[in-house]
């Protein structure tokens, strides 16, 4: 049989639209609505397989037996290295790939085993109890973009005509807590926070990235569900950025519309509502009644057409309709899952994302040949779950904390462990056994060490999605920023000894570390995340100096929630480093490191500008390394608008860059930025670049007072003015 003999659909030589449109054609609507669930149908007569559209790779592929398990989401954002992410990301679909191959040739078609992932998280983390925030790239939407960005191009894949995997930008869009009500909550928002904030990592993702997917959140944005809405669905994904891909609800998202949010009055209603607002894909069953809408003339078979025809196209692009020899992606062997190349690029990941919050008098790294015993106290220190976050898979092997610390000291150093205390009990056990029974050894092997290192925070237990963050009190959201449990009335207990203390934190978000912070005693404080499979390795390469950190927040670290306004509040107001109006402990951008950065011989290209033309900015600083250890280093910068008419951010991160330099290394690093990086947001959501003067400031943090505090370092600046008339750009 030639090319001409097969049906236009099956012929690869055709343009995908035009394959798309005939077998669409040969489609009944029957067919053409089981297409619409995630648990696609076979349609035996048409050659379709079965396809579950429901995939996950948050940070490597999940829930499908061994793959690399990288740093969650928030870690590989403390990285602040764009360019490492999408590095991840085109490991993940490698993975991916590999998995789905082996699973086709097996004929395996079940949940988790598809292409198409909803993947990544790119909601910004407002407030520090939100438990889903561990899945985000942290506050800020720059940084949130250009982390998703990188994901989705390296996830993706660069091939002219095939993606190697389907990214979804997920949750669209104002969604970020409360869990437990985010069934029925209504996200009330500004027009000018929802363009300024919330919206700009997903318009990133869909204009410059090309994603191919976005996925609608459960609650309701200003009284329209995600997953139902003209405003965002029609009117700003399709109509003002072009968005061609498919459009996914929420598991139970589209349900939720007659029996949470009380919209519609029945699943057909729903269901078309759904559909006529752009929502091809149904994660759930609504779509089972879509059948009986359209006899009720709720939906038209053209609308269900659109949607189909989206879906199709998704899968043509992944190569499901062509030959195996003629997609390149179907060449990747299942061998590359969890393979030692990388495990090694976690670990590195795991390195970059670690943030050393404190380092009293330089007390780290550590001297391993002047300690002759440490106690490793605390109960994430050999804590698998630590590693992993949520949404992952299972590596082949584990290196947790304690794991790590044993495999750098030297042979003969006596490693003493306890846990000390569980995690969140403080009740004496079912036997009678008082919480705090393991204090006693933890006491005992603390007075036997040179020093201490304590191992606690947070696990995936007590912040995470509804109904997986078993130990939360608010639904997977956390109700305060203490630690769970005796961990801090241990970490007290330990302090009185007198011994030093190295805190390794765990956690996929902000807690309370005042009084750690305070304390003479606690001498170092290293924020670890969720660090993945190599976490313990990690750690240990930073406390005996293998490796010099160079993370840095992605989140503020409040050092109360009376600085915040309620969570329910979706208003930026005093949220984030951007609107902030008190000093945090950590601010955004924080880190620290074992050496020493100078910078200097800051230049931008024009000082003057006119709004009217279209002139790039060119921004070059010169970076030495004066201390005594290679490292990283990130330059941040940020943009001030000194003259606004309206209120805007106190300051805006506009550029990030990562360099390693050598002892006594420069390097001249350079910034390119467009006028629309000047441009404010009104009140009516409206881009106006206005004329007046901005600082633009670059150096290794924030250009805040409590930043430069704690680091004894400025950032240097210069101003700039745009004269002319107010100009409106595109959004």
């Amino acid at each position: 049989m030639n090319n001409n003999d097969i049906p236009i659909y099956k012929n690869p030589d055709f343009p995908i639209d035009e394959r798309v449109e005939d077998l669409l054609n040969r489609m009944t609507l029957e067919e053409k609505i089981s297409q619409m669930l995630y648990y696609s149908s076979a349609i035996g007569r048409l050659d379709i397989k079965e396809y579950n559209w429901w995939n996950e790779c948050l940070h490597g592929v999940a829930r499908a037996g061994i793959a690399t398990v990288f740093p969650q989401a928030i870690g590989m954002a403390a990285t602040f290295n764009p360019d490492r992410i999408y590095e991840v990301a085109s490991v993940i679909g490698d993975e991916a790939r590999a998995k789905y191959n082996e699973f086709q040739r097996q004929e395996d078609r079940s949940m988790y085993k598809g292409l198409t992932f909803w993947t990544p998280n790119i909601n910004i983390f407002r407030d520090p109890r939100w438990g889903r925030g561990q899945e985000t790239y942290g506050e800020d939407p720059y940084l949130t973009g250009r982390m998703g960005v990188s994901f989705i191009k390296g996830l993706q894949g660069d091939h002219p005509e095939y993606l190697k995997a389907a990214a979804c930008a997920k949750h669209f869009a104002v969604h970020s807590g409360p869990e437990e009500e985010r069934h029925e909550f209504n996200a009330v928002v500004s027009v000018k926070d929802m363009r300024e904030t919330y919206l700009p990592a997903f318009r990133d993702a869909v204009k410059e990235a090309r994603v191919e997917a976005v996925m609608g959140a459960y609650n309701r944005v200003n009284g329209e569900p995600c997953c139902g809405s003209k405003t965002l669905m029609q009117d700003i994904l399709r109509g003002e950025w072009g968005f061609e891909g498919h459009y996914v609800s929420d598991c139970g998202a589209i349900r939720d519309f007659h029996e949470n949010h009380k919209i519609t009055d029945s699943p057909e209603e729903s269901a078309a509502l759904a559909v006529n607002m752009g929502c091809d894909l149904n994660c759930g069953m609504v779509y089972e009644y879509l059948k009986d809408a359209a006899k009720k003339g709720l939906v038209s078979e053209e609308a269900i057409d659109r949607s189909v025809r989206r879906l199709l196209k998704t899968r043509f692009k992944l190569g499901m309709f062509d030959p195996e020899d003629r997609v390149p992606f179907n060449k990747i062997p299942y061998d590359v899952n969890d393979c030692e190349e990388h495990r090694q690029l976690a670990l590195q990941v795991a390195r970059e994302s670690m943030v050393l919050l404190k380092n009293k008098d330089s007390f780290l790294p550590l001297d391993k040949d002047e300690i002759k015993s440490i106690a490793v106290i605390g109960p994430v220190a050999d804590n698998r779950s630590v590693l992993l976050g949520n949404y992952y898979g299972t590596p082949s092997k584990y290196v947790t904390i304690l794991e790590g610390i044993r495999q750098a000291v030297n042979k003969d150093t006596r490693v003493y462990y306890t846990e000390g205390c569980v995690l969140g009990d403080v009740q004496q056990s079912h036997w009678g056994n008082p919480a705090r029974t393991g204090f006693s050894e933890a006491l005992s092997m603390a007075e036997r060490s040179d020093l201490v290192i304590m191992c606690i925070g947070l696990t995936p237990e007590f912040e995470g999605e509804e109904g997986y963050a078993a130990n939360s009190d608010g639904g997977g959201d956390k109700l305060d920023l203490s630690l769970p449990g005796l961990q801090r009335e241990l970490l007290e207990t330990i302090s009185m000894t007198g011994k030093p203390i190295v805190l390794v934190l765990t956690s996929g978000s902000p807690v309370d570390l005042c009084w750690a912070e305070e304390n003479e005693n606690v001498r170092a404080i290293l924020e670890a995340w969720y660090p993945g499979e190599e976490g313990g390795t990690a750690v240990a390469d930073i406390l005996f100096g293998n490796y010099n950190p160079a993370g840095r927040l992605p989140v503020t670290f409040v050092r109360s929630l009376d600085q915040l306004p309620p969570f329910r509040d979706y208003s930026m107001k005093n949220r984030t480093y951007r609107y902030m109006e008190s000093e945090p402990l950590y601010p955004f951008g924080y880190g620290l490191s074992y050496t020493k950065f100078k910078y200097s011989n800051l230049n931008v290209s024009k000082k003057e500008l006119f709004t009217e033309d279209d002139e790039d900015i060119f921004v070059s600083v010169e970076v030495e390394n004066i201390g005594g250890l290679a490292g990283d280093e990130v330059i941040q910068l940020y943009i001030k608008d000194l003259e606004a008419s309206v209120r805007v951010p106190i300051w805006q991160l506009n550029g990030v860059k990562r360099i390693h330099l050598k002892p006594g290394e420069k390097a001249k690093v350079e910034f390119i930025l467009k006028k629309r990086q000047f441009a404010l947001i009104d009140e009516k959501g409206e881009c106006l670049l206005e004329p007046g003067k901005f600082r633009i400031f670059v150096g290794g943090q924030q250009p805040d007072k409590r930043s430069q505090e704690l680091t004894g370092q400025e950032v240097l600046y210069e101003d700039i003015e745009y004269k002319g008339q107010v100009v409106e750009l595109e959004y």
